[in-house]
């Protein structure tokens, strides 16, 4: 059955309905179609636009509808060209002509911009809860590791001496970003469609805010043109998720690095790891890589969203169909990422004797070496340059600033007392940084109990 079909003459080309059709994919928010046909419907009894008795029939034969596809015993047949067709053909099939007047006062293009608005707002909600239980995982590992030291790095090079609490706190921030950005979408988009008819509104006499309404929406659109033709709450949705991708991109970066021999900084568990047909000692890293390549996937839903929209002109235009696959896979993928990747890291155990060398021989409690200077009247730039010689002769001898003999101290510079050791030990490093935001002990437990309260929000 097709929504369409007076003013033809002849049946559409089998390739050009195949070409045209949409169900293959918009099936996928029958829910979202029943829920809006049944708010509408609803109005229109509220209206007078149909009787209590009309309103009846047509709400039974939605939730039997909605039933049957839910418990397998309806199909949602190939024939037709959209969700929306197959609804209302099945609908008029159960309780007559009746199910003719669901469609009044309504279009195809406010109706499946209202489908999409409501499909995105369920997701939104469960990616949210993603973030939620990967931000539990995160905030975990950090109580467990306020004194966990490792090397902080920059350009891949040995930096600082920090905290595993530390580290992982950066990606906490990142996170709860993640979620703000979803908030502010979901606030943004939400107002509903329905009513905008094709473009133009309808001469019936519908109430568009009883229907927002009972749809959970803050309230009607105000353009009808831009109702049934804006997609910028997609974009703005792929835009958030290439973000969230990013930020597990740029964490699965990381766990791959870390996961080398060279650095044995972490183990994975093996439920997140697979082995080498052909290489018995392997154990690999293919959830982080899948997610990092992953990413690409995300982005590219992005940029053909913004192509597709780039050159339409007002209203709608079925160039917008192109939408759906493509938000649905990016969805489909952002959840599918954000899922393994929590269970990835909350299985994963660290090394930490391993991690704590790897700050002690990376020379990363130099600036700290300096900064002992500095307290001992020595300038800066001059302090600098002494460490340099001192770090220079560490590389030379292949042992570490901690265990450079105080006789070599003393060698380039005579301010250089026993004290030395304690002022640049690990400990020493990170537990004077107590500014915030800073690893110390001080500073990061106040961060935890920050993050205690955002999540018990």
């Amino acid at each position: 059955m097709k929504l369409w079909g007076g003013r033809f003459t002849k049946e559409t080309n089998q390739l050009v309905h195949n070409f045209n059709a949409s169900l293959s994919f918009d099936q996928k928010f029958y829910k979202q179609d029943i829920d809006g046909s049944i708010a509408h419907v609803n109005m229109l009894a509220k209206q007078g636009i149909v009787t209590n008795e009309e309103r009846f029939a047509i709400l039974n034969g939605l939730e039997s509808i909605k039933s049957d596809i839910e418990n397998g015993t309806l199909e949602i047949s190939p024939e037709y060209e959209d969700i929306h067709s197959f609804v209302e053909a099945t609908l008029i099939e159960r309780i007559g002509d009746t199910g003719k007047k669901l469609h009044t006062g309504r279009s195809r293009n406010d109706q499946v911009a209202l489908d999409m608005k409501l499909y995105i707002r369920d997701e939104i909600g469960e990616t949210d809860a993603l973030l939620k239980e990967l931000l539990a995982v995160i905030l975990r590992i950090m109580k467990e590791n306020v004194e966990t030291y490792m090397p902080g790095f920059t350009h891949l090079q040995k930096a600082q001496p920090v905290t595993v609490a530390h580290h992982f706190g950066a990606y906490f921030e990142m996170f709860r970003r993640d979620r703000s950005r979803l908030h502010d979408i979901r606030e943004r988009m939400n107002y509903c469609p329905l009513g905008a008819g094709a473009l133009a509104g309808t001469t019936y006499p519908l109430d568009r805010e009883f229907t927002a309404e009972l749809l959970n929406f803050k309230g009607a659109t105000s353009n009808s043109m831009d109702s049934v033709s804006d997609r910028d709450y997609i974009i703005e949705l792929l835009s958030a998720l290439s973000t969230i991708m990013m930020h597990l991109s740029r964490f699965s970066e990381e766990i791959i690095i870390w996961n080398t021999n060279e650095y044995r900084f972490i183990e994975l568990d093996d439920a997140y790891s697979t082995g080498s047909s052909i290489m018995p000692q392997k154990k690999n890293p293919d959830i982080a890589e899948l997610v990092r390549g992953k990413t690409g996937r995300v982005y590219g839903a992005l940029m053909s969203i913004l192509t597709t929209m780039k050159g339409l002109p007002l209203a709608y235009n079925k160039d917008m169909q192109e939408d759906k696959e493509l938000t649905f896979d990016a969805i489909d993928t952002t959840k599918g990422c954000i899922a393994l990747f929590t269970g990835m890291i909350d299985t994963m155990t660290f090394n930490k004797p391993v991690m704590e060398a790897s700050a002690k021989n990376g020379f990363t409690n130099a600036t700290d070496a300096a900064d002992y200077l500095v307290n001992h009247g020595v300038p800066f730039r001059d302090a600098h340059g002494i460490i340099g010689k001192l770090v220079l002769m560490c590389i030379d001898k292949g042992i570490s600033l901690d265990e450079l003999p105080l006789e070599d101290y003393k060698s380039v510079s005579p301010v250089f007392e026993n004290d030395i050791y304690e002022a640049i030990s690990l400990k020493t490093c990170v537990e004077k940084r107590l500014t915030k935001g800073a690893p110390g002990p001080k500073a990061m437990l106040d961060a935890i109990s920050e993050y205690d309260a955002y999540m018990a929000e």
